[in-house]
């Protein structure tokens, strides 16, 4: 691990992933976070006791490795104010905006730059996260060590090496905590149209997605075979799968899912501007 981390924008995925930096023993001395205003850094100061500043120059300028993790809209002022330090620096560059491809952050920062971008979903929060990464061809096999440490703080990781791949990951696992969210509150509504209370329903929902989910992470079959388990000839569940796949429910996340990526494309090419 790198002796300091400097993360440039200090929101909640900043804080996700310094939280999880801390609780696996990196030095909460060797971690500086920038934001315009002190009042939004003295509760992390206090709190986890890590450095805080609203100048980003000053705060490059000691990183071995810097994470921008600001809004994307904002990225490309960011790193022109940032470029010369980077330039002397020369960090390992990180990015965690949205839609913001390597191409756009090399343009920006200047030539010579490891960038890798990277793209981790809200359950990093607590840790259970899922995240992409994807580095440009500076980045060598030491740096690419230290990216995938820094990220498995929050969760897992999965490297790909073509960056518009990173859009089938928003699809599935950056978008997608809020298509579970849509199922669970789908069940919940269909439990308390059958008469259960809601409070009932949501629990019972939410335990039985945890339980699911977990079945599926001891790997002792895969989800399909775990499905068929539970479907009985004739049975209850079948019934409701025969249900769902009448209703086109497999297509139909296809369809989410490439409307999902289809969009992160899109909105690529509207953020990378000179």
């Amino acid at each position: 691990m790198p002796s300091h981390i400097t993360f440039i924008g200090a929101g909640h995925m900043a804080q996700a992933i310094i939280r999880g930096l801390i609780h696996n023993g990196h030095p909460a001395t060797e971690i500086t976070a920038t934001a315009t205003r002190d009042e939004t850094l003295a509760p992390l100061a206090q709190q986890l006791g890590i450095n805080t500043t609203t100048d980003n120059n000053a705060a490059v300028a000691r990183a071995d490795v810097v994470i921008l993790s600001v809004k994307p809209q904002g990225l490309a002022a960011v790193c022109a104010s940032i470029k010369d330090d980077i330039q002397q620096k020369q960090p390992l560059v990180m990015s965690v905006a949205a839609g913001i491809r390597c191409e756009a952050i090399e343009r920006w920062l200047g030539d010579g730059i490891s960038v890798i971008r990277t793209m981790p979903n809200t359950p990093s929060l607590l840790g259970r996260g899922a995240a992409g990464l994807y580095a440009n061809d500076k980045v060598d096999e030491k740096q690419r060590s230290i990216a995938a440490e820094i990220m498995q703080a929050v969760g897992i990781i999965e490297w790909v090496e073509e960056e518009s791949l990173l859009s089938a990951i928003t699809a599935i696992a950056g978008s997608a905590p809020a298509y579970f969210y849509y199922m669970v509150e789908s069940l919940e509504n269909a439990g308390v149209d059958q008469g259960l209370p809601r409070e009932s329903a949501r629990r019972l929902a939410i335990q039985t997605a945890l339980g699911a989910a977990e079945m599926c992470t001891l790997g002792e079959d895969d989800p399909a075979t775990l499905k068929r388990k539970v479907m009985s000839p004739k049975g209850t569940t079948e019934q409701a799968i025969f249900a769902l796949e009448r209703g086109g429910f497999e297509a139909l996340v296809k369809t989410a899912c490439d409307a999902c990526a289809q969009r992160a494309e899109e909105l690529a090419e509207q953020l990378d501007t000179p």
